[in-house]
């Protein structure tokens, strides 16, 4: 475990994922390797790592419910072996009849810490590229998530979820200094909206964003974003991933945090306002 509690290196891992786990599992791995060899103390996945598939019985027919599932059990031993922690974006859990959207978070140790389901599902019509129903085969979580790791609190999320600030503001008023959003962006809305909703969330919340993404033609037919970002609380972009397979580094200094939430102390400014009827 990292000692020193004020700064250390993310690791955001972009990737290709596709239909085939084996293979995905396969690709993270070498990913994630390459981070922790460059020195990240704390290593994240895109949403969707081991499985890329929205249709409901191609997902169910591949996935297992968490018990029985052999992913989560591999990354854990990674994460021990290369002693960082770990956190790996969303995977396919059995949930039901449908699947979860389940974030995953280890420790050095090779501990599960903590599990996050995604809350809002991507259920969108998109000018200019197709419908997504992200809850055909994906149950919604109901509970928001922290975690505290070495050098703070960090609040979980999942992709679509970027775009309801409320989660965030909860998130930040409980304490999380860090903000993590593992994402599969749609091209057509990462070109469009992915820089832009992610510094606010940084800026809003006085917290540092880390938003590991996928990037890509996928073999369902989808085509990914990319431009993994790191930003730090006062809204600037510390790394962007471009839009390759690989691995961006960034050093982070929490103390950025107090400076930014000193700076524009909002977190402690909202005010309950009632809608005045007419």
């Amino acid at each position: 475990m990292v000692e020193n509690r004020q700064k250390f290196k993310v690791g955001l891992v972009q990737m290709t994922s596709n239909d085939v786990i084996a293979d995905n599992v396969s690709m993270a791995e070498t990913l994630i390797r390459d981070a922790a060899l460059k020195g990240a103390d704390f290593v994240l996945t895109p949403e969707m790592t081991t499985l890329l598939d929205f249709g409901t019985k191609q997902v169910m027919e591949k996935i297992s419910v968490e018990e029985d599932d052999t992913s989560w059990r591999y990354f854990a031993s990674l994460a021990k072996e290369l002693e960082i922690w770990l956190l790996i974006g969303s995977i396919a859990i059995k949930n039901g009849d449908k699947a979860a959207n389940r974030c995953f978070l280890f420790s050095p140790e090779g501990e599960k810490c903590v599990t996050y389901d995604k809350i809002h599902m991507f259920d969108v019509d998109i000018p200019g590229d197709k419908a997504y129903r992200e809850s055909n085969a994906y149950q919604a979580g109901q509970e928001a998530v922290i975690a505290q790791l070495p050098w703070g609190k960090v609040g979980l999320s999942i992709c679509y979820d970027l775009r309801f600030p409320y989660l965030y503001r909860m998130l930040s008023k409980a304490g999380a200094t860090m903000l993590t959003v593992p994402s599969a962006f749609t091209y057509v809305t990462g070109k469009a909206h992915w820089h832009t909703l992610l510094k606010a969330r940084a800026i809003e919340n006085g917290a540092y964003v880390f938003a590991p993404a996928q990037v890509g033609e996928h073999k369902n037919g989808r085509k990914t974003y990319g431009h993994s970002l790191v930003i730090d609380p006062w809204g600037e972009v510390v790394c962007d991933g471009g839009d390759g397979v690989g691995v961006s580094i960034a050093e982070i200094d929490i103390g950025k945090v107090d400076e930014a939430r000193n700076r524009i102390a909002s977190l402690t400014h909202d005010q309950k306002v009632v809608i005045k009827k007419t």
